[in-house]
């Protein structure tokens, strides 16, 4: 944190420290909040507390054994509630992990922007175990001091004319101190003025389970060989400054640990940096850091290898002097500021610093990139990448909102635009299942239904889009058809349909409505649902959770949309009114801290009273953009103008990844915004989400600006003409 500032003095840094309940620490001002390791709401609610800091980036510093929950689970729960981009410190990688350590991690991988690693090894070990992309190598930070300074250093702990042999951390049973100090009598033997000093307190989790019985029993070994008095204890958490002090006070640093998938020792690193020669067993960490020549290598458990290593340097100053030099030079590269200037880069990467957008009306996306999705089947489902997926086929929901679209595309000639809708509603037409009575959903490419019925959603799309092509559609004769294709179809949906199907629905029985079709003939949908969605929002709705369900879905403006034609349909000013403070309540959920839209996450859905931030979806953008647009005409509120121009700016850019999706020039919009970033596919639903949704700004802000005061647009939903 210090070098970080001392790099950008400019930058805030807050933290948010792990807390143990048998041990709870006193913090300073830079600590904002502490966690409970044990408590998984401390860590819900410190996501929620970053997300209303509008940070820019949450660095997560991942060692096993200091989240709470199985295997560490609960800072999943952190995770998986943070908007902003979060980057992995990995302190350890193991190379056998068990079941649940490797899907925790691998978890945490998925919602990483970027992962930092300490060693090469570390890397190799994360490509061969999980999938892990972005991955850098960023040495364990060290300080940097002056080179040779142990005389010093030595007089001051009163040891001037002693071998200073070393070991420094939590004590505890990992560390393999015991093999050092059964190797003293055989050290002793050679160099009789060696002093072994054994720093740092007892682990808190081993003090909470045993006392310290294991400080213990170490005490009563070297009693036992008779080497207590060349033994040094000092039980105690150094801070950084006297730490450094006491390492530079010792000739040879022992790391005797056992556990050889350890990929990070950041004592070890701190002794390299300071030029100490050092002696370890092979862990992970030591191979990378003690090569050529850095320092010495030895077997693990082994009492005898740790005593020879130590004789032989202690016996030859000019080899001793020679690794002490190496360790440094080594040390240069880990430095703190050059630390700072690496984590800076991937900072730079994984969070982007955000771009304000005035989104305004221009120039409508590209139609193109619609077409290229299409054939004379209709348009398909997926792509990979730009690639329209064959694979997949095409799906009627896609198709219908095709059709939409060209019903809007004015700026289209006519006969491009008669030609695509044609396709479209073609496609419709056949998935009409007579013997059914519902609509097919999916088909493959070679044009073989996949289903007899296809969903309630994409039936209540359909209908939908067929009022749509009845009001808003420029040609007559496919307007006709789609009222009778409505006609026939529209038992496909009840009031007892599940929610967004029967709103889909009433969105399109209002614009059969508008476009001239007497009330009797057009359905009861609208009589029927609106005391439907009434009562399901007086049933759940709370002061702190106004909305018609316990928890939030997908296409959610579409609900308000739907019970504000209702009320507009049988004029009750309490309908509209209840839907417009659901529609202000759910643009408040969908509002980051800095304003900018953030749509609830397709993670969100069916979790009651939560809002997920990932992952987010064009769809979801479109609506709010529709729905703002509607709720302005009802009462000419400006906030709804900015909502729906913030909605839109989520497309451009405006996002918690700071990522364009849909780009104007190609007509294309990628599939979402995910922790990791932009998901690059541009499938169907995706591109015309950012279609429908570009154009139903502009013509409110053509609107809003006078350009069509002389009359209803075609494209104007039946608020906009009741008002």
């Amino acid at each position: 944190m210090d070098s970080l500032k001392a790099a950008d003095p400019g930058m805030s840094i807050d933290i948010f420290a792990m807390d143990s309940p048998g041990a709870p620490q006193r913090y300073g001002s830079e600590v904002c909040m502490a966690i409970g390791e044990g408590a998984s709401e401390d860590f819900e609610a410190a996501a929620n507390r970053i997300n209303a800091s509008g940070t820019d980036a949450v660095w997560i510093q991942h060692e096993y054994g200091i989240f709470g929950g199985e295997d560490g689970n609960y800072i999943c729960n952190l995770v998986d509630r943070v908007a902003a981009p979060v980057i992995l410190t990995l302190h350890t990688v193991l190379r056998d992990p068990t079941p649940g350590q490797r899907s925790v991690l691998q978890h945490l991988i998925d919602r990483a922007s970027a992962v930092i690693v300490m060693s090469h090894e570390a890397r190799d070990l994360l490509a061969s175990l999980y999938d892990a992309r972005n991955v850098t190598v960023i040495p364990h930070g060290v300080p940097d001091r002056p080179f040779g300074r142990e005389p010093a250093a030595k007089a001051c702990l009163d040891l001037a004319d002693r071998r200073v042999l070393m070991t420094f951390g939590l004590l505890g049973s990992g560390k393999g101190i015991e093999q050092v100090i059964e190797a003293m009598p055989a050290i002793l033997a050679r160099h009789p003025n060696t002093v072994y000093r054994i720093v740092g307190a007892t682990h808190p989790a081993l003090v909470a389970r045993e006392g310290e019985a294991y400080r213990h029993a170490l005490q009563a070994l070297a009693q036992r060989l008779g080497v207590a008095d060349h033994i040094q204890w000092d039980d105690r958490f150094l801070e950084t400054d006297e730490l450094l002090d006491q390492l530079e006070a010792c000739d040879i640093f022992l790391t005797p640990y056992p556990n050889l998938q350890q990929s990070t020792s950041g004592t070890l690193s701190y002794a390299v940096a300071l030029g100490k020669a050092v002696v370890s067993t092979p862990f992970s960490h030591a191979r990378e850091l003690l090569a050529d020549g850095v320092g010495t290598l030895v077997e693990p458990g082994s009492a005898n290898a740790i005593a020879q290593a130590v004789i032989d340097l202690l016996a030859d100053a000019t080899a001793l002097e020679t690794i002490k030099r190496r360790a440094y030079a080594k040390g240069r590269d880990a430095i703190w500021p050059r630390v700072a200037e690496m984590a800076q880069a991937v900072l730079r990467v994984a969070a982007p610093p955000a771009k304000p957008l005035q989104v305004a009306p221009g120039k409508k996306p590209a139609l193109a990139g619609v077409f290229a999705m299409s054939d004379s089947t209709g348009i398909y489902q997926h792509s990979l990448g730009i690639v329209p997926d064959r694979r997949h086929g095409y799906c009627l929901d896609d198709n219908a909102r095709a059709l939409m679209l060209m019903n809007v595309a004015r700026d289209l000639p006519a006969g491009e635009r008669l030609r695509w809708s044609m396709t479209y509603a073609s496609f419709i037409a056949h998935a009409w299942n007579e013997e059914e009575r519902c609509f097919r959903n999916f088909m493959s490419f070679d044009r073989r239904w996949l289903e007899d019925r296809g969903s309630a959603d994409s039936n209540g799309r359909t209908l939908w889009a067929l009022g749509h092509t009845a009001e808003c559609a420029p040609d007559a004769d496919i307007r006709e058809w789609a009222v009778e294709t409505f006609m026939r179809s529209r038992r496909c949906v009840s009031s007892e349909s599940p929610l967004r199907t029967l709103c889909f629905a009433m969105l399109g029985e209002a614009a059969l409505l508008r476009a001239g079709v007497p009330h009797q003939q057009a359905g009861d949908l609208l009589d029927k649902g609106g005391p439907v969605l009434m009562a399901m929002l007086e049933r759940t709705r709370r002061p702190e959770w106004v909305w018609f369900e316990p928890a939030l879905a997908y296409d959610n403006p579409r609900i308000c949309e739907a019970l504000i034609e209702a009320g507009l349909a049988h004029q009750r000013a309490d309908w509209v009114q209840a839907a417009l403070e659901a529609l202000d309540w759910l643009m408040r959920c969908q509002t980051s801290s800095r304003g900018h839209f953030r749509p609830v996450g397709s993670e969100t859905f069916g979790k009651p009273a939560t809002v997920l931030p990932f992952d987010q979806q064009p769809l979801e953008a479109w609506a709010a953009v529709d729905a703002a647009r509607t709720a302005y005409f009802i009462g000419e509120d400006v906030k709804w103008i900015r909502s729906a121009r913030t909605a839109f700016a989520w497309f451009e850019g405006a996002n918690d990844r700071n990522v364009a999706l849909g780009d104007a020039a190609s007509g294309r919009c990628r599939d979402g915004v995910t922790p990791r970033g932009v998901n690059r596919n541009c499938g169907a639903e995706s591109v015309l989400a950012y279609h429908l949704a570009s154009r139903a700004l502009s013509d409110l802000i053509a609107t809003v600006e006078g350009r069509n005061l002389a009359g209803r647009t075609s494209t104007e939903p039946a608020s906009y003409q009741r008002h």
